[in-house]
Protein backbone atom coordinates (compact mmCIF):
# COMPACT_ATOMS: atom_id res chain seq x y z
CA UNK A 1 0.00 0.00 0.00
CA UNK A 2 1.59 3.56 -1.14
CA UNK A 3 -0.68 5.81 0.12
CA UNK A 4 1.90 8.65 0.44
CA UNK A 5 3.07 7.62 -3.08
CA UNK A 6 5.40 10.70 -4.54
CA UNK A 7 3.78 13.17 -1.56
CA UNK A 8 5.82 15.34 -0.48
CA UNK A 9 5.67 15.78 3.79
CA UNK A 10 7.50 17.92 6.45
CA UNK A 11 8.45 16.18 9.81
CA UNK A 12 9.91 17.79 12.61
CA UNK A 13 11.38 16.25 15.57
CA UNK A 14 12.55 13.48 12.84
CA UNK A 15 15.81 12.09 14.71
CA UNK A 16 13.86 10.12 17.09
CA UNK A 17 10.51 8.64 18.68
CA UNK A 18 7.34 9.63 16.97
CA UNK A 19 9.62 11.55 13.95
CA UNK A 20 11.50 8.69 12.97
CA UNK A 21 9.27 6.08 13.28
CA UNK A 22 6.75 8.31 11.16
CA UNK A 23 9.50 9.36 8.63
CA UNK A 24 10.47 5.34 7.79
CA UNK A 25 6.66 4.47 7.26
CA UNK A 26 6.10 7.33 5.28
CA UNK A 27 9.03 6.46 3.23
CA UNK A 28 8.18 3.04 3.00
CA UNK A 29 4.92 4.00 1.42
CA UNK A 30 6.08 5.89 -1.39
CA UNK A 31 6.70 9.63 0.41
CA UNK A 32 9.37 12.47 -0.49
CA UNK A 33 10.49 13.62 3.33
CA UNK A 34 11.74 17.19 4.17
CA UNK A 35 12.89 16.18 8.07
CA UNK A 36 14.27 18.48 10.75
CA UNK A 37 15.70 18.36 14.15
CA UNK A 38 18.03 20.14 15.89
CA UNK A 39 21.15 17.63 15.95
CA UNK A 40 23.26 19.11 12.69
CA UNK A 41 23.01 15.66 11.17
CA UNK A 42 20.12 13.07 10.53
CA UNK A 43 20.49 9.64 12.84
CA UNK A 44 21.39 6.37 12.01
CA UNK A 45 18.03 5.28 11.64
CA UNK A 46 17.22 8.04 9.14
CA UNK A 47 20.61 7.62 6.98
CA UNK A 48 19.19 4.66 5.74
CA UNK A 49 16.28 6.40 3.73
CA UNK A 50 17.06 6.69 0.21
CA UNK A 51 19.35 9.64 -0.38
CA UNK A 52 17.50 10.86 -3.38
CA UNK A 53 14.18 10.68 -1.61
CA UNK A 54 14.54 12.74 1.59
CA UNK A 55 16.23 15.99 2.65
CA UNK A 56 17.55 17.12 5.72
CA UNK A 57 17.62 20.36 7.55
CA UNK A 58 18.69 20.98 10.72
CA UNK A 59 17.66 23.90 13.17
CA UNK A 60 15.52 24.89 16.38
CA UNK A 61 11.31 24.96 15.42
CA UNK A 62 11.17 28.16 17.60
CA UNK A 63 12.58 29.48 15.12
CA UNK A 64 10.35 30.64 12.51
CA UNK A 65 13.09 31.24 9.54
CA UNK A 66 13.37 27.26 10.21
CA UNK A 67 9.88 26.40 9.22
CA UNK A 68 10.16 29.34 5.99
CA UNK A 69 13.49 27.07 4.92
CA UNK A 70 11.22 22.97 5.46
CA UNK A 71 8.66 24.94 2.73
CA UNK A 72 10.81 26.55 0.66
CA UNK A 73 13.31 22.95 0.53
CA UNK A 74 10.08 21.22 0.16
CA UNK A 75 9.39 22.85 -3.15
CA UNK A 76 12.88 23.39 -4.66
CA UNK A 77 13.45 19.76 -4.14
CA UNK A 78 10.67 17.94 -4.74
CA UNK A 79 8.49 20.34 -6.73
CA UNK A 80 5.61 20.81 -4.15
CA UNK A 81 4.72 20.44 -0.55
CA UNK A 82 1.53 18.08 0.08
CA UNK A 83 1.19 17.69 4.18
CA UNK A 84 3.66 18.72 7.62
CA UNK A 85 3.46 16.91 10.77
CA UNK A 86 4.76 19.04 13.26
CA UNK A 87 5.96 16.57 15.50
CA UNK A 88 9.08 18.32 17.49
CA UNK A 89 8.53 18.73 21.34
CA UNK A 90 10.41 18.42 24.39
CA UNK A 91 8.40 17.93 28.02
CA UNK A 92 9.77 18.38 31.83
CA UNK A 93 9.61 16.35 34.73
CA UNK A 94 7.20 15.47 37.22
CA UNK A 95 7.03 18.83 39.19
CA UNK A 96 3.75 20.51 40.96
CA UNK A 97 3.06 23.64 39.19
CA UNK A 98 4.53 25.93 41.56
CA UNK A 99 7.57 23.74 41.50
CA UNK A 100 8.39 24.79 37.71
CA UNK A 101 11.18 27.45 37.02
CA UNK A 102 10.14 30.05 34.60
CA UNK A 103 12.48 29.72 32.49
CA UNK A 104 12.04 26.11 31.85
CA UNK A 105 8.26 27.04 31.24
CA UNK A 106 8.51 29.45 28.70
CA UNK A 107 11.11 26.69 27.07
CA UNK A 108 8.65 24.52 26.95
CA UNK A 109 6.37 26.78 25.74
CA UNK A 110 8.24 28.06 22.96
CA UNK A 111 8.85 24.50 21.43
CA UNK A 112 5.43 22.95 21.96
CA UNK A 113 3.59 25.45 21.56
CA UNK A 114 5.09 28.39 19.80
CA UNK A 115 7.05 26.18 16.95
CA UNK A 116 3.75 24.90 15.98
CA UNK A 117 2.61 28.11 15.39
CA UNK A 118 5.70 29.32 13.29
CA UNK A 119 5.16 25.74 11.36
CA UNK A 120 1.43 26.33 10.37
CA UNK A 121 2.07 29.72 9.64
CA UNK A 122 4.96 28.92 6.94
CA UNK A 123 2.89 25.88 5.84
CA UNK A 124 -1.05 27.21 5.11
CA UNK A 125 -0.02 29.34 2.66
CA UNK A 126 1.86 26.94 0.62
CA UNK A 127 -0.74 24.36 0.89
CA UNK A 128 -3.29 27.12 -0.20
CA UNK A 129 -1.93 27.45 -3.29
CA UNK A 130 -1.16 23.38 -3.82
CA UNK A 131 -4.57 22.53 -2.91
CA UNK A 132 -6.41 24.62 -5.64
CA UNK A 133 -4.47 21.89 -8.32
CA UNK A 134 -4.31 18.66 -6.13
CA UNK A 135 -6.34 16.98 -3.55
CA UNK A 136 -5.01 15.53 0.06
CA UNK A 137 -3.05 18.73 1.47
CA UNK A 138 -3.45 17.81 5.29
CA UNK A 139 -1.21 19.03 8.42
CA UNK A 140 -0.85 16.77 11.52
CA UNK A 141 -0.05 18.26 14.76
CA UNK A 142 1.44 16.51 17.70
CA UNK A 143 -0.01 17.03 21.01
CA UNK A 144 -0.63 15.02 23.27
CA UNK A 145 -3.32 13.23 25.61
CA UNK A 146 -2.39 15.77 28.45
CA UNK A 147 -3.51 18.45 25.76
CA UNK A 148 -7.25 17.13 26.32
CA UNK A 149 -7.94 17.08 30.65
CA UNK A 150 -5.82 17.85 33.43
CA UNK A 151 -2.24 16.76 33.73
CA UNK A 152 -0.88 16.34 37.33
CA UNK A 153 2.80 16.84 37.88
CA UNK A 154 2.70 18.46 33.99
CA UNK A 155 1.47 21.41 34.53
CA UNK A 156 3.39 23.75 31.49
CA UNK A 157 3.72 20.55 28.97
CA UNK A 158 -0.75 19.83 29.34
CA UNK A 159 -1.38 24.00 28.81
CA UNK A 160 1.12 24.24 25.91
CA UNK A 161 -0.28 21.20 24.38
CA UNK A 162 -3.72 22.25 24.78
CA UNK A 163 -2.77 25.64 23.04
CA UNK A 164 -1.58 23.24 20.12
CA UNK A 165 -5.17 21.63 20.05
CA UNK A 166 -6.34 25.04 20.11
CA UNK A 167 -4.63 25.99 17.06
CA UNK A 168 -5.43 22.84 14.94
CA UNK A 169 -9.27 23.37 15.51
CA UNK A 170 -8.96 27.00 14.52
CA UNK A 171 -6.56 26.29 11.56
CA UNK A 172 -8.92 23.69 10.54
CA UNK A 173 -12.16 26.20 10.59
CA UNK A 174 -10.03 28.58 8.59
CA UNK A 175 -8.79 26.26 5.98
CA UNK A 176 -11.92 23.57 5.74
CA UNK A 177 -12.61 25.63 2.53
CA UNK A 178 -9.06 26.10 0.82
CA UNK A 179 -8.76 22.13 0.51
CA UNK A 180 -6.39 21.68 3.83
CA UNK A 181 -7.50 19.49 6.81
CA UNK A 182 -5.54 20.08 10.29
CA UNK A 183 -5.94 17.65 12.91
CA UNK A 184 -4.04 16.82 16.00
CA UNK A 185 -2.42 13.42 17.58
CA UNK A 186 -2.89 13.18 21.15
CA UNK A 187 -0.76 10.31 22.35
CA UNK A 188 -0.41 9.26 26.54
CA UNK A 189 2.78 7.98 27.30
CA UNK A 190 4.44 5.37 24.96
CA UNK A 191 7.73 3.81 24.39
CA UNK A 192 9.92 7.10 23.58
CA UNK A 193 13.05 8.08 24.30
CA UNK A 194 11.15 11.03 26.18
CA UNK A 195 9.16 9.09 28.29
CA UNK A 196 12.08 6.23 29.21
CA UNK A 197 14.28 8.92 29.82
CA UNK A 198 11.58 10.16 32.24
CA UNK A 199 11.40 6.47 33.76
CA UNK A 200 15.28 6.39 34.17
CA UNK A 201 15.00 9.97 35.92
CA UNK A 202 12.79 8.56 38.22
CA UNK A 203 15.06 6.57 40.66
CA UNK A 204 12.96 3.68 40.77
CA UNK A 205 12.97 0.20 39.55
CA UNK A 206 11.95 0.35 35.45
CA UNK A 207 8.80 -1.59 36.91
CA UNK A 208 7.78 0.70 39.50
CA UNK A 209 8.16 3.84 36.98
CA UNK A 210 5.98 2.83 34.45
CA UNK A 211 3.40 1.50 36.68
CA UNK A 212 3.67 5.15 37.89
CA UNK A 213 3.30 6.51 34.57
CA UNK A 214 0.38 4.36 33.98
CA UNK A 215 -1.69 4.39 36.86
CA UNK A 216 -4.44 5.91 35.23
CA UNK A 217 -4.16 4.02 31.85
CA UNK A 218 -7.12 1.44 31.60
CA UNK A 219 -4.81 -1.27 29.62
CA UNK A 220 -2.72 -0.63 32.14
CA UNK A 221 0.71 -0.16 29.76
CA UNK A 222 2.65 2.65 27.72
CA UNK A 223 1.51 3.05 24.06
CA UNK A 224 4.14 1.61 21.23
CA UNK A 225 5.72 4.34 19.15
CA UNK A 226 3.81 2.06 15.96
CA UNK A 227 0.52 2.24 17.37
CA UNK A 228 0.80 6.08 17.42
CA UNK A 229 2.37 6.36 14.16
CA UNK A 230 -0.32 4.47 12.38
CA UNK A 231 -2.57 6.96 13.68
CA UNK A 232 -0.35 9.59 12.72
CA UNK A 233 -0.62 8.00 9.17
CA UNK A 234 -4.32 7.85 9.12
CA UNK A 235 -5.17 11.39 10.14
CA UNK A 236 -2.44 12.47 7.40
CA UNK A 237 -3.33 10.00 4.60
CA UNK A 238 -5.24 11.60 1.44
CA UNK A 239 -7.99 8.96 1.46
CA UNK A 240 -9.03 10.66 4.46
CA UNK A 241 -10.80 13.69 2.91
CA UNK A 242 -13.39 14.22 5.16
CA UNK A 243 -12.07 14.14 8.88
CA UNK A 244 -10.60 17.95 10.48
CA UNK A 245 -10.15 19.52 13.53
CA UNK A 246 -9.85 16.72 15.18
CA UNK A 247 -8.05 15.71 18.27
CA UNK A 248 -7.60 11.87 18.34
CA UNK A 249 -6.36 10.25 21.54
CA UNK A 250 -4.31 7.34 21.11
CA UNK A 251 -4.07 6.76 24.83
CA UNK A 252 -5.18 3.46 26.26
CA UNK A 253 -8.55 4.31 26.77
CA UNK A 254 -8.10 7.18 29.24
CA UNK A 255 -10.79 9.42 27.19
CA UNK A 256 -13.34 6.58 28.38
CA UNK A 257 -13.19 7.61 31.92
Amino acid sequence: MNRFENRTIIVTGANGGFGTAAAKALAAEGALLVLSDLAGEPSEALAELEPDRFAYVPGDVTEPSLHDTLVTVAKERFGRLDIAINNAGIAHSYSRLEDIPADLARKVVEVDLMGVFHALAAQIPTLQAEAKTRNGCAIVNIASVAGLGGAPGLGVYAAAKHGVVGLTKTAAAENARRGIRVNAVCPAFARTPMALDEIARSGQPEAEAEAFMTRGVPMGRLGEVSEVVAAILFAADPANGFMTGQAIAVDGGIGSI
